[in-house]
Formats: structure tokens, C-alpha cells, sequence
């Protein structure tokens, strides 16, 4: 059988915008590579590394990492130098995924946030996704993408919140559909 991977064209992929949907779209795709015997990985920036959602535990059903490296929301933090000194750690784990060629796909989830915080600097981003192995493709996500990064991705889906179960009928977030 010929190997599918070659002579492909790895892309920067990003997932942005205030709807939601964002990361759902990255597993899919990932779940999508990993069906073709594709090496993928998900890091997480926000979520709390205990977190055992829906998509952690379907990845560990399916064996492929989905990895939460973060301590929850951010914007909720008491202590903010701990949450980028996390922020800077996951990025270091990225970065060392990215650039080993081990992965056929790297999906660093809820990047934006480090980014817009300013607690990682867009241009190292860019740069290191520079540097990556040539067959290496990335997915990016999270809201308000910083336009850099917006002009440097190949692909970028804004997801817009056009309507919503909680504002319209006060419907919470619900285990399989949000988590």
C-alpha cells in the first residue's frame, strides 16, 4: 500500500472566532489522520491537567495523545504568574513536538489565549512553526487570533456565534456536546 503522507503539503491550520466548535473541529481532523495511520497529537494550553473530558477520555480509548497542560480558565486565575509559567512550560512541550518530525499532525489547543496575554510572543510561534519538519502539520485554536498569526496560517475558519442554547433558552453546557 503507498504511503499516503508522501509528497503531501503540511499547513498551518487554524481554528478562531467567538462560536464554538473550534476544538471539536481539530479532533475531527485529528481523529480523521489517526484513522489513515497518521502519529497525532493534541496539547491543551488551558485545560486543567487532571481534566478528563469527553475528548481525553475518547483518546485514550482511541490511544492517540490528547495532552491538558494548562490549570482551567485563565481569566479567572488568582495567580497569573503561575498560569503563564504554565503557558511557557506547554509551549516548550509544543515546541519540542513540533520540531522532533515524531508527529504527522500538532494541534496546540487554545493557543490564542498565551498569545493574546501576551505571555508567548507571536513571532517565536511563528518561527518555530517555521522550523518545523516539512511533512509536519499544525492546528491552531482558540479565539482572537492575533492577525500574524492569522496572515501566516494556510487555513483559517472563523467559527461565529450566530445562536446559542444558554442565551436563547438557558440550556447549560451539557457533557458530549460542550465537554
Amino acid at each position: 500500500m503507498p504511503d499516503e503522507r508522501a509528497g503531501r503539503t503540511a499547513l498551518v491550520i487554524l481554528n478562531t472566532g467567538d462560536g464554538k466548535g473550534k476544538t471539536t473541529a481539530a479532533l475531527g481532523t485529528l481523529f480523521r489522520a489517526w484513522g489513515r495511520g497518521w502519529n497525532v497529537i493534541m496539547l491543551q494550553f488551558i485545560k486543567s491537567e487532571t481534566a478528563n473530558f469527553g475528548e481525553h477520555r475518547a483518546a485514550r480509548r482511541t490511544g492517540f495523545p490528547v495532552v491538558p497542560l494548562g490549570a482551567g480558565f485563565t481569566w479567572l486565575s488568582k495567580d497569573l504568574e503561575h498560569d503563564k509559567a504554565l503557558a511557557r512550560r506547554c509551549w516548550e512541550q509544543c515546541r519540542e513536538h513540533l520540531l522532533s518530525g515524531d508527529f504527522d499532525i500538532v494541534a496546540l489547543d487554545e493557543i490564542t489565549y498565551p498569545l493574546t496575554y501576551g505571555w508567548l510572543p507571536v513571532d517565536e510561534v511563528i518561527e518555530t512553526l517555521r522550523q518545523r519538519p516539512a511533512h509536519v502539520h499544525v492546528i491552531l485554536t482558540g479565539r482572537a487570533a492575533p492577525e500574524p498569526l492569522v496572515a501566516f496560517a494556510d487555513l483559517v475558519t472563523e467559527m461565529r456565534d450566530v445562536k446559542h442554547p444558554f442565551r436563547s433558552r438557558g440550556v447549560k453546557a451539557q457533557a458530549g456536546i460542550e465537554f
